[in-house]
């Protein structure tokens, strides 16, 4: 199968896994070993970046401050910065053109002082497949893979991500089930 590194991964209907529904992953890597991602659309209600800065104990900006993300249910406790910039970070890994993912904690400072990255989502946690296992559930049609979109990605509110990451493809995600059928 070919990469899906810089794709989303749309849950469908048909998702069996209630922690997926209507959820959107950025793919980060894929590969014969597995993959691994950040789900965007899933904030979490009860932390903002203030709380991540404030608890380790960097600058505070002026706010408002954006939601820290449920990155998926993978080691919950570690911190990743998804971000677009023309200048990376040193230890960033380039995920797509343009498209970073670091877990330098340089970053998050830079961040607290107005320095960093313009566009970035903070994630607690990630999602990970091992070796076959995305490509089972992709079997299954619990997913929909299309090119990442980065106005999706930055630009578009959680709540909308998951329809319109679809619709940028021509594809009404509440229906795809209806559509697709089954052999």
């Amino acid at each position: 199968m070919e990469s899906l590194t810089g794709h989303f991964l749309i849950s469908t209907p048909q998702m069996p896994d209630p922690r997926f529904q209507e959820q959107v992953i950025y793919i980060c890597a894929h590969n014969e070993d597995g993959a691994m991602g950040l789900v965007i659309n899933n904030p979490n209600p009860e932390i903002t970046l203030f709380d991540v800065l404030h608890g380790s104990n960097l600058a505070i900006p002026d706010g408002p401050f954006p939601p820290v993300y449920m990155g998926g249910p993978v080691d919950v406790d570690a911190g990743f910065i998804l971000y677009a910039t023309e200048t990376p970070d040193r230890y960033a890994v380039e995920v797509k053109p343009g498209i970073y993912l670091s877990r330098d904690s340089r970053l998050l400072e830079d961040i607290s002082h107005g320095q960093g990255p313009r566009h970035f989502l903070f994630m607690l946690g990630y999602a990970g497949w091992g070796a076959g296992q995305l490509e089972g559930e992709l079997m299954d049609n619990s997913w929909l893979t299309v090119p990442a979109d980065v106005d999706v990605l930055f630009h578009t509110p959680d709540d909308k991500k998951w329809r319109k990451a679809a619709q940028v493809y021509g594809i009404e995600i509440a229906t795809f089930g209806d559509i697709i059928g089954y052999a």
